[in-house]
């Protein structure tokens, strides 16, 4: 076991949820059964794929209702990122190799849900084009923030497209589409990109300016 120190919890993404009292109550449970951090960060691809196959499966305007399925997927995923920190830095269980659990899941995850919402669009105009950039663009957000790291600059979670913005949105599009029956995934992937795009600039000129003022 690793010990974890200050410098892990400054690392972290900032998230309201995580202060919840069901939150610590969750990690607590997490922690006694010897659930480790490393094995919910495996469990997060799980309910990625889940999201895949609920997008996948389902077909817009008729049987879109499956989309239930693409919206538990990304909450799962979402909800396993968050634990896996926890009961790393609050029950004091990061591994030696915990970093890599902690991003190569992630960025696999990513993939795959990004995928799902393409094939469940897969019959509209540019849709698995705009998902491979999509699936790119979300990876380099991920490079850029921990190129920061590396070069001593530290993580910079800087909007408006990072991870949790990325599910919101898919979330929200999958959730509008199950109700309303409209074009609500479709018009996700095309503001992610838009969102991404002004990410990673704002990112790399964030990261541009920090190296430049300590010359």
């Amino acid at each position: 076991m690793k010990k974890t120190n200050s410098q892990d919890l400054l690392s972290r993404r900032p998230l309201a949820t995580r202060n919840k009292a069901w939150a610590h109550i969750l990690a607590a449970k997490l922690s006694l059964w010897n659930i480790s951090p490393n094995q919910i960060s495996i469990l997060s691809m799980v309910g990625a794929a889940v999201a895949l196959i609920g997008f996948f499966i389902s077909r817009p305007s008729s049987q879109d209702s499956l989309l239930i399925i693409a919206i538990v997927g990304i909450q799962f995923r979402l909800l396993c990122n968050m634990m896996d920190g926890m009961v790393a830095i609050e029950y004091k269980k990061k591994s030696a190799v915990g970093d890599l659990y902690n991003e190569v899941p992630d960025r696999i995850a990513d993939a795959l849900i990004i995928l799902g919402a393409g094939l469940y669009c897969r019959n509209y105009d540019v849709a698995m084009t705009l998902t491979g950039i999509n699936i790119f663009l979300a990876v380099l957000t991920a490079y850029i923030r921990t190129l920061g790291a590396s070069l001593g600059q530290g993580h910079q979670y800087l909007g408006p497209m990072a991870k949790q913005h990325r599910m919101a949105l898919l979330t929200a599009g999958a959730a509008l589409e199950l109700v309303f029956h409209v074009h609500a995934v479709y018009g996700a992937l095309w503001i992610m990109f838009a969102g991404l795009l002004v990410t990673n600039y704002r990112r790399l000129h964030h990261l541009a300016n920090t190296l430049k003022a300590k010359v």
